[in-house]
């Protein structure tokens, strides 16, 4: 029989991993299709050895894992376990029977398969799932709302699940300093903290942004194998799920982050990709691939809304490692990204593209048109006319060093801008939030005043 779409079991199936991440239509399509089973106490649902390629996900009641008839693990349906198949690996290693009366669904992989790969495909395919509300502390939820984790295959998931830990932190305690080895990536559970950064070692320090509950941070670190670039400070009893820097690498990095060779990055252009470079101004300026945008990776989370997420992106830096950290960036915010291998180490020399401002005179062509200029001139006329030359090189010289250190100024001050307009975005939401806890705060009071006039 057919689930109903509206019914408390659709909403239950809904949050079962990775069914959240259907469209509607894809979700209402499988509804239609499945039907909810029961067992009675005792009963196996599969043993050891089974290689029947179907999932198990246990709706209500409770189910024991067994090996050789010791119990594993008890499965309830109400934890958070059991949004997750029941020992979902061929051949099955294990045993599942029931513990008590159980209401579970059977879902054939073939179906599974290719649902989600629609809902991974389609544009139209990030997860559909009701907003929690301000005050919920459905984490989880949350976590599979975000484009990568919607990448990522069942097993992943639930091994991240499992492996998070939690770590609290008191008001005004740092959860890492800058200059801080990487390792772990954090999701907050509740509370808020802030983040710092000091552009230079005796510069002030400059608060860049504030972080909710919900909110993840410290990926850039253990992408880029370099120190944390900013502070992060509980600014009120902050509870954090943490995954160390292992699982991190193996069980998100390694199956979101897609790599291409030079060739590919070429027939990606071809197609409509942008080519993003996140080097340093200076390195760009230096040395480019064509038709490549400078987007330094430190201004990139302010330039993603002028991409088009129509567009692939690919991202290169000088050796791969800064295009991780920006890739997953671009990822996370529903961009289709792909990293350009070995970045522009691997590129060929002839294929690299200076951006020159000047062209230095040697000396040379600047003789050869004085005396081409004046064919009648002696040979006493020669040292004069490279002695002018001389000078003209030695003025463009001097031209150059003042526009460089003109440019390393105006780069200082740019720098300083983007650092303080990060500061006043971040102001900007704090002052958005407490407006609209100010609002509520002030309908409630209407809403008593108006009930005291009745009385």
């Amino acid at each position: 029989m057919a689930v109903n779409i509206s019914s408390a079991d659709a909403q239950a199936i809904r949050k079962l991993v990775p069914l959240s991440t259907l469209p509607g239509p894809h979700f209402e399509a499988l509804c239609a299709e499945i039907t909810i089973e029961t067992a009675e106490r005792d009963s196996v649902l599969f043993k050891k050895g089974d290689t029947e390629a179907d999932l198990f996900y246990l709706l209500s009641g409770q189910v024991s894992l067994e090996a050789q008839g010791l119990k594993v693990e008890i499965i309830d349906a109400e934890g958070e376990s059991a949004r997750f198949a029941l020992a979902h690996q061929l051949p099955r290693k294990i045993d599942a029977v029931a513990c008590s009366s159980i209401r579970f669904l059977r879902l054939p992989t073939e179906t599974l398969n290719y649902l989600s790969s629609l809902s991974y495909e389609e544009e139209s395919s990030y997860m559909v799932i009701v907003e929690p509300e301000d005050n919920s502390d459905d984490w989880m939820t949350t976590l599979l709302r975000s484009p990568i984790f919607q990448r990522l295959p069942p097993a992943n998931l639930q091994k991240i699940i499992i492996s998070l830990e939690e770590v609290v932190f008191e008001k005004g305690e740092a959860v890492f300093h800058q200059g801080d080895q990487g390792d772990y990536y954090y999701l907050i559970k509740s509370g808020q903290c802030l983040l710092t950064r000091k552009p230079s070692e005796n510069a002030k320090e400059i608060k860049l942004a504030l972080l909710r509950t919900s909110d993840t941070f410290g990926e850039d670190s253990l992408l880029s194998d370099k120190p944390r670039n900013v502070t992060i400070t509980a600014i009120s009893k902050l509870s954090l799920l943490r995954l160390s820097r292992q699982n991190f690498i193996t069980l998100i990095k390694e199956p979101s982050l897609k790599y291409i060779d030079f060739e590919q990055m070429r027939q990606e252009q071809a197609n409509g990709a942008i080519l993003l470079d996140v080097r340093s101004t200076e390195d760009y300026n230096q040395f480019h691939l064509d038709d490549s945008i400078s987007a330094p990776f430190f201004t990139l989370r302010m330039q993603l809304k002028t991409l088009n997420r129509a567009r692939t992106v690919v991202v290169v830096c000088a050796n791969g490692k800064t295009s991780e950290a920006a890739a997953f960036l671009l990822l996370r915010n529903k961009f289709k990204a792909f990293i350009l291998e070995g970045g522009m180490q691997k590129v060929s020399p002839e294929l690299k593209k200076t951006a020159a401002l000047f062209t230095i005179d040697d000396g040379f062509e600047t003789t050869f048109r004085n005396t081409e200029s004046s064919e009648t001139n002696s040979e006493e006329d020669a040292p004069t006319a490279t002695h002018k030359a001389n000078s003209a090189d030695k003025g463009l010289l001097e031209q150059v060093e003042q526009l460089k250190a003109q440019n390393e100024a105006l780069s200082d001050k740019n720098q300083e801008l983007i650092e303080r307009c990060k500061q006043l975005e971040a102001a900007k939401e704090d002052a958005i939030k407490q407006y609209r806890i100010l609002f509520k705060q002030t309908e409630k009071l209407k809403e008593v005043l108006d009930k005291l006039k009745k009385q």
